[in-house]
């Protein structure tokens, strides 16, 4: 069994990368999370890029932990708001992973804003890095607009104001294997797959 190393303590995320790699049908790759390794100094996320965040952390990952890491850098861009908070999202309102705080000063500083001026995406980029130093990174993008108040209990972040297109509920309103098929992590993650099926060659 080989092991690879998804560079978060993010349990649903940890979950998510699980699911899809069985859905793949790929049984020899073990997916351990940051908790699961000793534990290291994790690098700030200084890029200005989605991707090169994500490169960031899964190359200090391998640096630190000598296994093949995936690592993403996600967030919401909104129209309105010309791109932002983009590789911000996580501390849009001055605290990293303070999701309430996020969700509400995006909906502040959409107060005005029309429903038909209301559109978003959300962005996930992956990145894989073997200790060899080839280096795969992929996009995702998931299409929608934002509610104007939270709906929903599944996911986290931005999810519970998000409505992909074509849509009538939000991110947060989907079950889990739902949002694993059409969300920009999961399309991300499920274009790295072919990558990932070369870790045992």
């Amino acid at each position: 069994m080989n092991r690879v190393l998804l560079a978060t303590r993010n349990t649903k995320k940890l979950d998510e990368l699980r699911r899809i790699l069985d859905a793949a049908g790929i049984e020899r790759l073990e997916v351990v999370g940051l908790a699961d390794v000793p534990p290291f100094e994790e690098p700030v996320e200084s890029a200005a890029t989605f991707e090169g965040n994500a490169l960031i952390k899964a190359r200090d990952a391998v640096r630190a932990t000598g296994l093949p890491a995936v690592a993403d850098d996600s967030g919401l861009t909104v129209d309105a708001l010309n791109g932002m908070p983009g590789v911000l999202s996580a501390r849009w309102a001055g605290r990293h992973g303070d999701d309430d705080a996020n969700l509400r000063l995006v909906l502040e500083q959409l107060g005005d804003v029309p429903d038909e001026r209301r559109g978003a995406a959300f962005v996930c980029a992956a990145a894989l890095v073997r200790p060899g130093g080839k280096e795969d990174v992929v996009v995702g993008r998931w299409e929608g607009s934002l509610t104007r108040e939270p709906r929903g209990s599944h996911g986290f972040g931005y999810d519970p104001i998000f409505v992909p297109s074509g849509e009538t509920r939000t991110s947060a309103e989907l079950d889990p294997a739902e949002k694993d098929s059409i969300s920009h992590r999961g399309r991300a993650l499920r274009a790295l797959v072919p990558y990932l099926t070369t870790l045992g060659d």
